[in-house]
């Protein structure tokens, strides 16, 4: 299956994309900030072993997050490479979309929301 887009709407998915990893990211770091303050409070076993269970995961989704960023400025240099080709037509070129890109971001998406659910399950537990 092949679907195809004109450029600004290509760049368009890039710029929302861009933005909802940008406030993934401050989520992240807000939780990790907050594990680490529930670390320092707490030396029940338990606590501390739940802890260590959510920090390696975000760990994790951040280096995602700049991969996937790094692939959606790698998709925009293909944009510019089709726009120098025939920049008179610009706004009536379309490209192939990138599937493998919209994929990798709605798989990073699904996991990251699960991930956060049972964060927030394990904060309303303990406070």
């Amino acid at each position: 299956m092949t679907n195809t887009l004109y450029i600004h709407e290509i760049h368009h998915l890039h710029s929302e994309w861009n933005s909802v990893m940008d406030l993934t990211r401050d989520e992240i770091l807000s939780f990790e900030n907050r594990l680490q303050e529930i670390a320092k409070a707490n030396t029940r076993k338990d606590i501390l072993l739940q802890v260590e269970h959510f920090q390696n995961p975000f760990i994790r989704q951040k280096e995602i997050l700049d991969a996937l960023r790094h692939d959606i400025h790698e998709d925009e240099l293909r944009i510019a490479e089709n726009v120098k080709e025939d920049s008179v037509a610009v706004e009536h070129i379309k490209l192939e979309e990138n599937f493998r890109l919209k994929d990798g971001i709605q798989t990073f998406q699904k996991i990251f929301n699960k991930l956060r659910s049972e964060y927030i399950l394990f904060m309303a537990k303990i406070l």
